[in-house]
């Protein structure tokens, strides 16, 4: 788009610009035309810092393809579940060549891959019972009081963690009724949520400080992952080992024999 100065004849040749001025040539109607995103957003953008400000001419703001894929970039930011401050501070990176984008994002590929192979699953009446292993009466009822199911509309069920199932289920094999197995997975959910808060501070003090080398992030989290899980294992059984021999030195177990389940 090119602004003619008053009086200079159509013929004449249009005064020097910069390269980046001239690239600007989008409206902030145009521009919100062009990508799908509204102008009071693109606005709210700009006044959080995640958008860089237009090309001032004249009285008219102008944009171009850096706005554009900026735009891009912030959907797709958004699409990984940054909230906008977040991705001002990325960007703001990128943009001051402190942060590589491809870097970023396989870091923050690791980053969320899942440490568990236990996604959330909908089902019908008997895929739920192949979950559990059995048929047995009043089993989707009890399932459902204790939480480890969903009932939804049109006969079909959310199983938020089929892992957890199963092992609720194992545990009714063995004698423990499924609110007692629910609320132990609570004991072990609050006291890991804590560990691993203090793990996670821990490391990043630690990086910060310099005694733990993080120049290849990916690496380090795809180590971690494996080697988080093995330790928990390992830890877990070794503290019911000294707890289970506790219980046995104090005649716990010789008490608890012969004891009936209430009905």
């Amino acid at each position: 788009m090119l602004l003619l100065t008053a009086g200079m004849p159509a013929s004449a040749p249009p005064p020097p610009v910069d390269q980046a001025a001239d690239a600007a040539t989008m409206t902030i109607d145009e521009l919100a035309a062009h990508t799908g995103v509204s102008t009071r957003t693109i606005r709210f953008y700009q006044a959080r810092g995640a958008l860089m400000r237009p090309e001032i001419r004249g009285r008219v703001a102008y944009y171009g393809d850096a706005h554009v894929e900026r735009l891009r970039l912030i959907a797709q930011l958004q699409d990984r579940g940054l909230r906008i401050d977040a991705i001002r501070d990325v960007v703001a990176g990128i943009d001051r060549g402190e942060l590589d984008l491809a870097e970023w994002l396989g870091l923050e590929r690791e980053v969320q891959a899942p440490w568990a192979d236990d996604q959330a699953k909908t089902v019908d009446e008997l895929g739920l019972y192949a979950l559990a292993g059995t048929r047995r009466p009043g089993l989707v009822a009890d399932l459902t009081r204790a939480g480890l199911v969903e009932r939804r509309e049109g006969g079909v069920y959310l199983v938020p963690s089929p892992a957890l199932l199963g092992i609720s289920m194992k545990l009714a094999a063995g004698g423990v009724d499924l609110p007692t197995a629910v609320e132990a997975g609570e004991v072990l959910r609050k006291h890991l949520g804590r560990a691993v808060k203090d793990l996670v501070e821990l490391f990043v003090k630690r990086i910060r400080h310099g005694d733990v080398v993080f120049d290849e992030p990916e690496g380090t989290f795809a180590s971690l992952r494996p080697l988080g899980i093995e330790a928990v294992k390992v830890l877990f059984a070794r503290e019911m080992e000294r707890e289970l021999r506790k219980l046995l030195e104090s005649g716990g177990v010789k008490a608890l024999r012969g004891r009936k389940k209430r009905r």
